[in-house]
Parts: C-alpha cells; sequence; structure tokens
C-alpha cells in the first residue's frame, strides 16, 4: 500500500504525543513508509544522561529494521517549533544508511510543512561504498 505524505505527517504527529521528553520539553514525532508501504513511528526518548536520548527518527527507523525492514522510502518528523525542525546528524547518517537520497518531510503543530530530499541534509555522505 502507497501512503500519502499527509499519512506519514499524521502517524509522527500522534506519535509525538507519546515522547518521553521530561529535560528539555521539546517532543518530536517520526514516522517511516518501508519499501513494502508499511509505516513504523517512533517518538524521542530522553534520559537524565543526555547522551543516551535516543532522537524520534532513529527511533522510528530502528523499529521497522527491528520488524525485519531493511530499506526505507520516506520518513516524516513533527515538532512543536516554529521554525521546521531537521534532523540531527547522527539521525541524517542513519536516514542515508537505511534510504537513501530519499524525501524527508518536515511538519511543525501549525500546519507549516516541507519536503526536501536527503542529499540537501547531507550532502557528500558517507556511506557503505567507502568500505570496500
Amino acid at each position: 500500500m502507497k501512503h500519502t505524505k499527509e499519512d506519514l505527517i499524521a502517524a509522527a504527529a500522534d506519535v509525538r504525543t507519546r515522547a518521553f521528553a521530561p529535560y528539555s520539553n521539546f517532543k518530536v514525532g517520526a514516522a517511516v513508509e518501508t519499501e513494502d508501504g508499511e509505516i513504523y513511528i517512533g517518538c524521542n526518548v530522553e534520559s537524565a544522561s543526555y547522551g543516551l536520548t535516543m532522537c524520534a527518527e532513529r527511533v522510528a527507523i530502528f523499529s521497522a529494521v527491528a520488524a525485519g525492514h531493511k530499506r526505507i522510502k520516506g520518513i516524516s518528523v513533527v515538532a512543536d517549533s516554529d521554525e521546521l525542525t531537521a534532523p540531527c546528524g547522527a539521525c541524517r547518517q542513519v536516514i542515508w544508511e537505511f534510504g537513501g537520497d530519499i524525501p524527508v518531510t518536515l511538519s511543525n503543530l501549525n500546519g507549516k510543512t516541507e519536503t526536501i530530499q536527503m542529499i540537501e541534509l547531507l550532502p557528500h555522505a558517507f556511506d557503505s561504498k567507502y568500505l570496500k
């Protein structure tokens, strides 16, 4: 089943409400669509030891991987911010690893949305071709 960009945004917005963000109070939700059309969701999960915090994008991707998927074809990220919130550097690398140059849809709770390609977020990406 092919999902629309709006389907992914809605899934990301819904899971955002379940984020565990008692330290930053910055809740983020993400939804990925796998190559076979399944949607996996993730929200940020904070730890008092900040370095152990996990971003919503990686939680969604790792959930898809745990279910047996190795490729994603799109991701949506929703945050409650005036400016659209792009994935952090670590998430950009993981998105590239499992999706390559896929569309990334950024949204806020005010209905502002922008879709950009991963290559714009991570030009000159490092991937497995360098490990051969």
